[in-house]
Protein backbone atom coordinates (compact mmCIF):
# COMPACT_ATOMS: atom_id res chain seq x y z
CA UNK A 1 0.00 0.00 0.00
CA UNK A 2 0.96 3.44 -0.60
CA UNK A 3 2.09 5.42 2.64
CA UNK A 4 0.68 8.55 0.94
CA UNK A 5 -2.62 6.79 0.16
CA UNK A 6 -5.41 4.69 1.51
CA UNK A 7 -5.98 2.79 -1.89
CA UNK A 8 -4.12 -0.42 -2.84
CA UNK A 9 -3.45 -1.96 -5.91
CA UNK A 10 -4.68 -4.61 -7.37
CA UNK A 11 -1.48 -6.21 -9.04
CA UNK A 12 -2.76 -7.88 -11.84
CA UNK A 13 0.55 -8.61 -13.22
CA UNK A 14 1.98 -10.15 -10.61
CA UNK A 15 -1.39 -12.50 -10.06
CA UNK A 16 -1.12 -13.67 -13.79
CA UNK A 17 2.09 -14.62 -12.63
CA UNK A 18 1.40 -16.85 -9.89
CA UNK A 19 -1.21 -18.57 -12.06
CA UNK A 20 0.94 -18.88 -15.13
CA UNK A 21 3.31 -20.87 -12.25
CA UNK A 22 0.72 -22.74 -11.27
CA UNK A 23 -0.14 -24.09 -14.85
CA UNK A 24 3.34 -24.53 -15.71
CA UNK A 25 3.48 -26.85 -13.08
CA UNK A 26 0.68 -28.94 -13.75
CA UNK A 27 1.76 -28.79 -17.63
CA UNK A 28 5.27 -30.57 -16.04
CA UNK A 29 3.45 -33.02 -14.22
CA UNK A 30 1.55 -33.93 -17.36
CA UNK A 31 4.54 -34.41 -19.44
CA UNK A 32 6.17 -36.31 -16.53
CA UNK A 33 3.31 -38.75 -16.53
CA UNK A 34 3.26 -39.25 -20.34
CA UNK A 35 -0.18 -37.33 -20.80
CA UNK A 36 -1.44 -35.21 -23.41
CA UNK A 37 0.29 -32.05 -23.82
CA UNK A 38 -2.61 -29.12 -23.83
CA UNK A 39 -2.66 -27.61 -27.47
CA UNK A 40 -4.28 -24.53 -28.29
CA UNK A 41 -4.96 -22.76 -31.93
CA UNK A 42 -5.79 -19.29 -32.91
CA UNK A 43 -6.93 -17.86 -35.99
CA UNK A 44 -5.46 -14.30 -36.93
CA UNK A 45 -7.45 -12.33 -40.21
CA UNK A 46 -5.54 -9.25 -41.12
CA UNK A 47 -2.69 -7.16 -39.53
CA UNK A 48 -5.01 -5.37 -37.01
CA UNK A 49 -2.18 -4.00 -34.35
CA UNK A 50 -3.88 -4.70 -31.35
CA UNK A 51 -4.70 -8.26 -32.38
CA UNK A 52 -1.18 -8.83 -33.53
CA UNK A 53 -0.09 -8.02 -29.80
CA UNK A 54 -2.64 -9.93 -28.49
CA UNK A 55 -1.73 -13.10 -30.18
CA UNK A 56 1.93 -12.78 -29.89
CA UNK A 57 1.28 -12.59 -26.27
CA UNK A 58 -1.27 -15.66 -26.27
CA UNK A 59 1.17 -17.61 -28.53
CA UNK A 60 4.41 -16.51 -26.27
CA UNK A 61 2.21 -17.27 -23.04
CA UNK A 62 1.85 -20.71 -24.21
CA UNK A 63 5.02 -21.19 -24.71
CA UNK A 64 6.37 -20.01 -21.43
CA UNK A 65 3.14 -22.38 -19.58
CA UNK A 66 4.72 -25.51 -21.91
CA UNK A 67 1.65 -25.53 -23.99
CA UNK A 68 1.65 -26.57 -27.69
CA UNK A 69 0.37 -23.56 -29.93
CA UNK A 70 -0.34 -23.35 -33.79
CA UNK A 71 -0.80 -19.60 -35.06
CA UNK A 72 -2.95 -19.78 -38.39
CA UNK A 73 -2.63 -16.54 -40.04
CA UNK A 74 -4.90 -15.02 -42.83
CA UNK A 75 -5.12 -11.39 -45.32
CA UNK A 76 -8.11 -9.37 -44.69
CA UNK A 77 -9.95 -10.08 -47.85
CA UNK A 78 -10.26 -13.99 -46.76
CA UNK A 79 -14.11 -15.50 -47.62
CA UNK A 80 -16.26 -16.08 -44.83
CA UNK A 81 -16.60 -19.54 -46.54
CA UNK A 82 -13.04 -20.44 -46.18
CA UNK A 83 -12.71 -19.50 -42.42
CA UNK A 84 -15.82 -21.46 -41.44
CA UNK A 85 -14.08 -24.35 -43.11
CA UNK A 86 -11.02 -23.61 -40.85
CA UNK A 87 -12.92 -23.55 -37.91
CA UNK A 88 -14.64 -26.99 -39.03
CA UNK A 89 -11.69 -28.62 -39.48
CA UNK A 90 -10.41 -27.41 -36.18
CA UNK A 91 -13.34 -28.77 -34.71
CA UNK A 92 -12.76 -32.40 -35.85
CA UNK A 93 -8.87 -31.94 -34.95
CA UNK A 94 -8.64 -34.21 -31.93
CA UNK A 95 -4.66 -32.99 -31.44
CA UNK A 96 -6.35 -29.41 -30.60
CA UNK A 97 -7.77 -29.31 -26.93
CA UNK A 98 -9.32 -25.29 -28.05
CA UNK A 99 -9.09 -22.80 -30.26
CA UNK A 100 -9.90 -18.85 -30.64
CA UNK A 101 -10.90 -16.71 -33.89
CA UNK A 102 -9.41 -13.06 -32.77
CA UNK A 103 -11.80 -10.13 -32.73
CA UNK A 104 -12.69 -8.01 -34.64
CA UNK A 105 -13.30 -9.54 -37.91
CA UNK A 106 -13.12 -7.98 -40.86
CA UNK A 107 -16.56 -6.33 -41.81
CA UNK A 108 -17.48 -8.60 -44.45
CA UNK A 109 -17.43 -11.49 -42.05
CA UNK A 110 -20.34 -12.31 -39.89
CA UNK A 111 -18.74 -12.38 -36.23
CA UNK A 112 -21.82 -14.28 -35.15
CA UNK A 113 -22.05 -17.09 -37.42
CA UNK A 114 -18.05 -18.05 -37.06
CA UNK A 115 -18.47 -17.51 -33.10
CA UNK A 116 -21.29 -20.10 -33.68
CA UNK A 117 -19.48 -22.56 -36.00
CA UNK A 118 -16.94 -23.30 -33.16
CA UNK A 119 -17.49 -26.31 -31.22
CA UNK A 120 -18.46 -25.09 -27.84
CA UNK A 121 -16.18 -27.70 -25.76
CA UNK A 122 -13.27 -26.39 -27.38
CA UNK A 123 -14.64 -23.16 -27.33
CA UNK A 124 -11.88 -21.50 -24.64
CA UNK A 125 -13.08 -17.71 -25.41
CA UNK A 126 -16.29 -18.53 -24.31
CA UNK A 127 -18.31 -16.53 -26.52
CA UNK A 128 -20.41 -19.50 -27.96
CA UNK A 129 -23.98 -19.22 -26.96
CA UNK A 130 -24.09 -22.63 -25.12
CA UNK A 131 -21.12 -21.35 -22.78
CA UNK A 132 -22.86 -17.75 -22.45
CA UNK A 133 -26.02 -19.89 -21.44
CA UNK A 134 -24.49 -22.26 -19.53
CA UNK A 135 -22.41 -19.85 -17.31
CA UNK A 136 -25.86 -17.78 -16.63
CA UNK A 137 -27.42 -20.88 -15.43
CA UNK A 138 -24.34 -21.34 -12.52
CA UNK A 139 -23.14 -24.65 -14.73
CA UNK A 140 -19.59 -25.78 -15.17
CA UNK A 141 -18.64 -24.38 -18.87
CA UNK A 142 -15.96 -22.06 -19.96
CA UNK A 143 -16.20 -18.26 -18.68
CA UNK A 144 -14.67 -15.86 -20.92
CA UNK A 145 -11.38 -14.56 -19.88
CA UNK A 146 -11.84 -10.97 -18.70
CA UNK A 147 -14.87 -11.40 -16.57
CA UNK A 148 -13.10 -14.89 -15.27
CA UNK A 149 -10.25 -12.68 -14.49
CA UNK A 150 -11.53 -10.35 -12.67
CA UNK A 151 -13.53 -13.17 -10.63
CA UNK A 152 -9.98 -14.52 -10.12
CA UNK A 153 -8.48 -10.93 -8.96
CA UNK A 154 -11.44 -10.92 -6.42
CA UNK A 155 -11.08 -13.92 -4.96
CA UNK A 156 -7.10 -13.54 -4.42
CA UNK A 157 -7.09 -9.93 -2.75
CA UNK A 158 -10.39 -11.70 -0.73
CA UNK A 159 -12.20 -8.79 -2.09
CA UNK A 160 -15.30 -9.38 0.11
CA UNK A 161 -18.57 -9.66 -2.71
CA UNK A 162 -21.40 -10.83 -0.69
CA UNK A 163 -24.29 -8.50 -0.75
CA UNK A 164 -22.40 -6.00 -2.00
CA UNK A 165 -23.89 -3.40 -4.27
CA UNK A 166 -22.06 -4.20 -7.35
CA UNK A 167 -22.13 -0.97 -10.70
CA UNK A 168 -21.37 -2.55 -14.20
CA UNK A 169 -20.28 0.19 -16.94
CA UNK A 170 -20.62 -1.55 -20.08
CA UNK A 171 -23.20 -3.85 -21.52
CA UNK A 172 -21.06 -5.41 -24.20
CA UNK A 173 -21.73 -9.31 -24.67
CA UNK A 174 -17.18 -10.03 -23.80
CA UNK A 175 -17.54 -8.41 -20.41
CA UNK A 176 -20.43 -6.28 -19.49
CA UNK A 177 -23.15 -8.60 -19.67
CA UNK A 178 -21.18 -12.10 -18.31
CA UNK A 179 -19.57 -9.56 -15.57
CA UNK A 180 -23.48 -9.17 -14.17
CA UNK A 181 -24.00 -12.96 -14.56
CA UNK A 182 -21.06 -13.83 -12.35
CA UNK A 183 -21.12 -11.16 -9.74
CA UNK A 184 -24.99 -12.33 -9.25
CA UNK A 185 -24.48 -15.70 -8.70
CA UNK A 186 -24.79 -17.68 -5.47
CA UNK A 187 -20.87 -18.31 -5.27
CA UNK A 188 -18.40 -16.33 -4.10
CA UNK A 189 -16.97 -13.97 -5.87
CA UNK A 190 -20.67 -13.00 -6.50
CA UNK A 191 -24.01 -12.91 -4.19
CA UNK A 192 -23.99 -9.29 -5.51
CA UNK A 193 -26.96 -6.97 -5.98
CA UNK A 194 -26.00 -5.49 -9.40
CA UNK A 195 -26.70 -2.56 -11.60
CA UNK A 196 -25.58 -2.93 -15.23
CA UNK A 197 -25.68 0.96 -16.97
CA UNK A 198 -24.53 1.61 -20.22
CA UNK A 199 -24.53 5.06 -22.71
CA UNK A 200 -28.45 5.06 -22.05
CA UNK A 201 -28.93 5.18 -18.45
CA UNK A 202 -30.17 8.11 -16.44
CA UNK A 203 -28.84 9.17 -12.92
CA UNK A 204 -25.24 7.43 -14.09
CA UNK A 205 -23.36 9.29 -11.38
CA UNK A 206 -25.58 8.75 -8.61
CA UNK A 207 -26.02 5.12 -9.26
CA UNK A 208 -22.14 4.77 -9.56
CA UNK A 209 -22.13 6.73 -6.27
CA UNK A 210 -23.71 3.98 -4.40
CA UNK A 211 -21.94 1.34 -5.42
CA UNK A 212 -19.40 -0.72 -3.62
CA UNK A 213 -18.14 -2.18 -6.38
CA UNK A 214 -17.67 -0.56 -10.10
CA UNK A 215 -16.77 -2.24 -12.79
CA UNK A 216 -15.99 0.34 -15.56
CA UNK A 217 -15.77 -1.23 -19.35
CA UNK A 218 -16.80 1.40 -21.49
CA UNK A 219 -14.06 2.13 -23.81
CA UNK A 220 -14.06 5.54 -22.47
CA UNK A 221 -10.90 6.93 -21.51
CA UNK A 222 -11.10 8.74 -17.82
CA UNK A 223 -14.56 8.18 -17.84
CA UNK A 224 -14.98 7.58 -14.02
CA UNK A 225 -14.28 10.76 -12.14
CA UNK A 226 -13.34 11.10 -8.52
CA UNK A 227 -17.45 12.90 -8.22
CA UNK A 228 -19.18 9.56 -9.33
CA UNK A 229 -17.70 7.08 -6.39
CA UNK A 230 -17.66 7.03 -2.49
CA UNK A 231 -15.02 6.52 -0.65
CA UNK A 232 -13.59 3.08 0.06
CA UNK A 233 -15.00 1.93 -3.34
CA UNK A 234 -13.41 -1.21 -5.39
CA UNK A 235 -12.83 -0.01 -8.83
CA UNK A 236 -12.20 -2.48 -12.03
CA UNK A 237 -10.78 -1.01 -14.83
CA UNK A 238 -11.30 -2.75 -18.09
CA UNK A 239 -10.98 0.19 -20.50
CA UNK A 240 -7.33 0.39 -22.67
CA UNK A 241 -7.28 3.03 -25.30
CA UNK A 242 -3.77 3.98 -27.06
CA UNK A 243 -3.94 7.62 -26.47
CA UNK A 244 -0.96 9.64 -28.50
CA UNK A 245 1.50 10.20 -26.18
CA UNK A 246 5.01 12.53 -26.12
CA UNK A 247 6.83 11.18 -22.97
CA UNK A 248 6.99 7.20 -24.70
CA UNK A 249 8.99 5.75 -26.59
CA UNK A 250 6.39 4.17 -28.53
CA UNK A 251 4.12 7.89 -29.07
CA UNK A 252 1.61 6.39 -27.67
CA UNK A 253 0.45 5.31 -23.83
CA UNK A 254 -2.62 2.60 -22.64
CA UNK A 255 -5.28 4.67 -20.65
CA UNK A 256 -8.16 3.53 -18.67
CA UNK A 257 -11.66 4.09 -18.63
CA UNK A 258 -11.15 5.54 -15.15
CA UNK A 259 -9.51 9.14 -14.20
CA UNK A 260 -6.82 6.90 -12.02
CA UNK A 261 -5.04 9.92 -10.29
CA UNK A 262 -8.68 11.29 -9.21
CA UNK A 263 -10.47 8.44 -8.75
CA UNK A 264 -7.54 6.50 -6.92
CA UNK A 265 -8.02 8.04 -3.21
CA UNK A 266 -11.12 7.65 -2.80
CA UNK A 267 -10.62 3.64 -3.09
CA UNK A 268 -9.89 1.23 -0.68
CA UNK A 269 -8.78 -1.36 -3.86
CA UNK A 270 -8.34 -0.11 -7.33
CA UNK A 271 -6.54 -1.98 -10.91
CA UNK A 272 -4.18 0.23 -12.81
CA UNK A 273 -4.20 -0.01 -16.26
CA UNK A 274 -2.07 -0.89 -17.87
CA UNK A 275 -1.07 -4.24 -15.46
CA UNK A 276 -4.32 -4.57 -14.32
CA UNK A 277 -6.96 -6.67 -15.74
CA UNK A 278 -4.89 -7.29 -18.90
CA UNK A 279 -3.10 -9.70 -18.10
CA UNK A 280 -5.53 -11.51 -16.40
CA UNK A 281 -7.60 -11.94 -19.89
CA UNK A 282 -4.99 -13.81 -21.65
CA UNK A 283 -3.91 -15.92 -18.20
CA UNK A 284 -7.42 -17.17 -18.35
CA UNK A 285 -7.54 -18.34 -21.63
CA UNK A 286 -4.54 -20.36 -20.98
CA UNK A 287 -6.47 -22.21 -17.87
CA UNK A 288 -9.44 -22.83 -20.01
CA UNK A 289 -7.17 -24.60 -22.44
CA UNK A 290 -5.46 -26.98 -19.61
CA UNK A 291 -9.37 -27.30 -18.82
CA UNK A 292 -10.12 -27.87 -22.05
CA UNK A 293 -7.51 -30.74 -22.48
CA UNK A 294 -8.99 -32.23 -19.45
CA UNK A 295 -12.05 -33.05 -21.46
CA UNK A 296 -13.81 -33.44 -17.91
CA UNK A 297 -16.48 -30.25 -18.67
CA UNK A 298 -18.30 -31.91 -21.41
Amino acid sequence: MDEQTSYRLIDGKAIAAQIKAELAAEVAEIRKTGGKIPHLAAILVGHDGGSETYVANKVKNCEEIGFQSTLIRYEEDVTEAELLRKVDELNRNKDVDGFIVQLPLPAHISERKIIEAIDFSKDVDGFHPVNVGRMSLGLPGFRSATPAGILELLKRYEIETKGKHCVILGRSNIVGKPMAMLMMQKAYPGDCTVTVCHSRSANLKEMCRCADIIIVALGVPEFLKADMVKEGVVVIDVGTTRLPSSVTKSGYKLTGDVCFNEVAPKCSYITPVPGGVGPMTIISLMSNTLLASKKTLY
